[in-house]
């Protein structure tokens, strides 16, 4: 809805503009271009350059951070449409300075308006986009939150700290820790828009180690990881959501297999488990990786790659460049 009304205000602020220039520069400077008419045959010249800027040179150059160049960029194309206006179309003869001063205008107007326009309409767009993130954010900490607290869940994690102080109750203050850590982790990045990719690990970490004791003698689990030092930071609650699905879906006697690794910036977590290809899921099974995608597009757009395939296990890819 919203990318639908900005493409039509784009589209009214684009054909006002038009008008209202083709109006001034046809009228109130009449007793030239009626004469001649040089303007409107200018014109379609100034619209390629002027949709040039805002379909690739703006773009661009603002993803670069290039802003000088940019400018000079602009500065030239402003320079060599005027001189290009002044010498064929309304060849008018005079010196440069005197077809800048005089001309200059008609190519700087609304090459500087479309600029800031595409600006404008950017920082809107930028601004939706933190604020869907952070509502997406809140949904996925809330859910993950919920699947931590939850009675049932929760009841299955101390009957697995009883059943260990029956056992082996030596283990038992490292299982609770575990367990007060993760929901301790969850609550803190409740507000948090990135956190280090340290902590991150060491709440994956925790959750698998806790999975493994839990599930010990029911499931496999291989997880290795190669994380090179580093000061990264990730959108909390990514990783989880993959793994999270491997231990969810996996069948009994299944080996999950699960690998993190950082190289030069670039994270790769990628899991694998058998399942029973004769379950339907439903929506609501699914919901968890159909979010985490959601959350993807919206946090690394164009800087993640995220696969699955389905042969005799389940596999999911997720690749995220951190630089």
């Amino acid at each position: 809805m919203h990318f639908l009304s900005h493409a039509i205000s784009r589209i009214l602020i684009h054909l006002l503009f038009w008008l209202l220039f083709v109006f001034v520069s046809l009228f109130v400077f009449s007793d030239y271009y009626w004469k001649e008419n040089p303007f409107l045959q200018f014109l379609f010249i100034l619209i390629a350059i002027v949709y040039l800027n805002n379909g690739v040179l703006l773009p661009f150059f603002m993803k670069k951070k290039l802003y000088i160049s940019y400018i000079f960029i602009i500065g030239l194309i402003a320079f060599l449409a005027t001189q290009l206006y002044c010498n064929v179309f309304a060849e008018c003869g005079c010196t440069i300075m005197t077809c800048m001063s005089n001309y200059l205008w008609q190519t700087l107007v609304p090459l500087i308006f479309f600029s800031f326009n595409w600006m404008l309409f950017r920082y809107l767009e930028k601004q939706e986009e933190v604020e869907e993130t952070q509502k997406e954010n809140t949904a996925m900490e809330l859910k993950l939150l919920k699947s931590q607290i939850d009675p049932h869940v929760l009841f299955n994690n101390l009957n697995t700290i009883y059943s260990f102080s029956l056992e082996s109750p030596e283990k038992v203050p490292e299982l609770i820790l575990m367990l007060s850590d993760n929901l301790k982790h969850i609550m803190q990045v409740n507000d948090a828009s990135m956190v280090a990719l340290e902590k991150e690990i060491e709440f994956i970490d925790n959750y698998i180690e806790f999975q493994r004791l839990r599930t010990e003698g029911i499931k496999n689990i291989s997880y290795s990881k190669q994380i090179e030092r580093n000061t990264y930071t990730i959108a909390p609650l990514l990783l989880i959501s993959i793994i999270e699905n491997a231990f969810k879906h996996s069948i009994t006697d299944s080996t999950i297999h699960i690998n993190i690794s950082l190289k030069k910036g670039i994270l790769s977590c990628v899991c694998e488990n058998n399942f029973d290809a004769d379950v339907v899921y439903t929506d609501r099974n699914k919901i968890g990786l159909k979010n985490l995608k959601k959350r993807l597009s919206l946090l690394y757009k164009n800087k993640h790659t995220f696969n699955i395939q389905k042969t005799n296990t389940f596999s999911a890819s997720l690749i995220i460049d951190l630089k």
